[in-house]
């Protein structure tokens, strides 16, 4: 007996006003539910079959990932990709908590999307998710150490992207920290340990014995661990900070922001988000153009390459912006000299 014939079962209770109207609220309620199911159904139904449909696996947020997939989708439109019209694009952002990556891929393969976009560590999940679905990543830092392809000219298997493979680029930061200000003698570096986060521990360490520099180690496992380690910052005395690339970190751009700000730190940063939401310095390849250039693999893809024939591509573009408000803000002044060299400054 369903609950409907169950509530009309007595005669008194159907005689009742009350009772007949609660009974009218659980059928509308219950029409409701069965009608936006059959919409749901419906709206999938009609679907067009052979739209391509594209998974974003992103380790970050989606605040943080908003420029550069913007200039995605921009690419897509200039290749005549109109999402929502002749292309389906599928979010997914672990926010930081890198544990989810998995699931997260998994999702993306049982929605049987066409190809799987993504960057960082989310490559990997990607890749252990699916050895079929194409998968392009955007930043990976040693693709072939990682095992992720073969070699840069022929990747081999399913994947293939835009690497970030460059010797020294971190060494390159601390060297533009200590140019701008050259009485700067303790670091404090930022940094969550990995395959990423130990390459730029043993480069900044090296270019930081060639400048004279001693570095503070403010290790973070997790998005948990900022406090105590912007506490062993101030306690030990830094006098500038530098960070490296994660999406802990990158989850976290806020409180870093807000952290170097208040104690008046000079800081370098790996990426030009940091700067254009209120950091001082970047030194970085042009992710926008990383991106915009990931859509370009998408579209080989789709009219039938395989990964296995798309060469791992390097960054063509770099960039150094100082943003001279915050400079005003920790009372800093950047010499003029390195003004000069900004590929972009923010006044």
């Amino acid at each position: 007996m369903n609950v409907f014939s169950a509530q009309r079962g007595s005669d008194s209770c159907s005689d009742n006003p009350k009772s007949k109207i609660q009974n009218r609220k659980l059928v509308g309620f219950a029409t409701l539910v069965l009608a936006l199911a059959m919409c749901g159904a419906a709206a999938q139904a009609q679907q067009p079959a052979g739209i391509p449909r594209i998974g974003f696996l992103l380790p970050s947020t989606a605040s943080f990932q908003s420029p550069r997939l913007e200039a995605f989708r921009q690419r897509l439109r200039e290749l005549s990709y109109v999402e929502g019209k002749n292309i389906v694009i599928e979010y997914r952002y672990a926010e930081g908590k890198l544990e989810r990556l998995p699931d997260l891929a998994a999702e993306l393969v049982r929605l049987k999307v066409d190809v799987i976009v993504t960057t960082g560590l989310g490559t990997s999940a990607a890749k252990k998710a699916s050895a079929t679905i194409p998968i392009i990543f955007t930043g990976a830092g040693d693709p072939v150490g990682a095992g992720l392809v073969s070699s840069l000219a022929r990747p081999g298997g399913n994947v293939t992207g835009l690497s970030l493979m460059l010797r020294d680029l971190d060494g390159k930061r601390l060297e533009l920290l200590k140019e701008s200000f050259p009485k700067v003698a303790r670091v404090a570096r930022l940094w969550v340990s990995g395959a990423s986060g130990n390459r730029f521990y043993t480069e900044t360490e090296a270019a930081a014995k060639a400048l004279g520099v001693k570095l503070q180690s403010l290790e973070v496992r997790g998005l948990h661990d900022f406090d105590s380690a912007f506490a062993r910052a101030k306690r030990d005395g830094a006098q500038a900070l530098i960070t490296n690339d994660h999406p802990v970190i990158n989850t976290r751009q806020r409180q870093v922001l807000d952290f170097a700000a208040k104690n008046r730190l000079p800081a370098m940063y790996p990426t030009s988000e940091f700067v254009e939401a209120g950091g001082l310095m970047s030194y970085a390849p042009s992710y926008t153009d990383l991106w915009r250039r990931a859509a370009d693999f998408v579209d080989k893809i789709l009219k039938g390459t395989k990964p296995a024939d798309i060469p791992v591509e390097q960054p063509m573009k770099f960039e150094f912006i100082i943003n001279l408000k915050a400079a005003k803000q920790i009372g800093a002044t950047v010499p003029p000299n390195v003004l000069a060299r900004a590929d972009r400054v923010i006044k």
